[in-house]
């Protein structure tokens, strides 16, 4: 698998998986060509603008407001 096929699904899905984001990291750290760094750089644009969710984030924000209310209520 390759970091633009990686890419091209989160962008036509619209999500980026955890699994997703692990493979990326694998394949960041392993070498890649302009190709894919041209493409990853796309989707980091795509995330910021909020065009690509990312699973991680989600799950991180729903502890956040988990943890929120429990020092709201106790």
């Amino acid at each position: 698998m390759r970091i633009k096929n990686l890419v091209e699904t989160a962008l036509k899905t619209g999500y980026l998986s955890i699994q997703a984001e692990n493979q990326l990291r694998q394949l960041l750290a392993t070498g890649y060509d302009v190709e894919d760094l041209n493409a990853f750089m796309s989707l980091q644009e795509a995330a910021m603008m909020g065009k690509v969710k990312q699973e991680s984030r989600e799950l991180f924000q729903c502890r956040c407001r988990a943890a929120q209310k429990n020092l709201v209520y106790n």
